[in-house]
């Protein structure tokens, strides 16, 4: 199964992260079913401070421009990431409008 490792910045507000933190124990369940249906089989998100990294795991019908694709069309979607949007910050290097960067693996054991 592939793996992908991503990583966001949130604004560093305590207050926003404690927010952000809490939507994401009460995930809406068309977003829930939205990564399921394009693929993704897990998928989880850890912090520190205001870094957030997230692994995914996909099937292999799983891709990037797909869920993109998936994603515009869906209005539940748009919605949460427009939420989303007022807790997070690109990183320094993202391009325009850019979220989550995509890692480079750099070692495996």
């Amino acid at each position: 199964m592939p793996r992908y490792c991503l990583t966001l910045d949130l604004k560093d507000d305590p207050a926003l992260i404690a927010e952000y933190e809490r939507h994401h124990e009460a995930v809406w369940p068309g977003i829930r079913k939205s990564i399921l249906n394009a693929g993704i089989t897990a998928m989880e998100i850890y912090r520190f401070d205001n870094r957030l990294f997230m692994i995914m795991e996909t099937d292999n019908s799983f891709s990037f421009d797909r869920k993109g694709k998936m994603d515009a069309g869906n209005a539940e979607v748009q919605e949460w990431e427009t939420l989303m949007w007022n807790y997070q910050q690109p990183l320094k290097n993202a391009l325009k409008g850019e979220k989550w960067v995509l890692m480079k693996q750099i070692f495996s054991l």
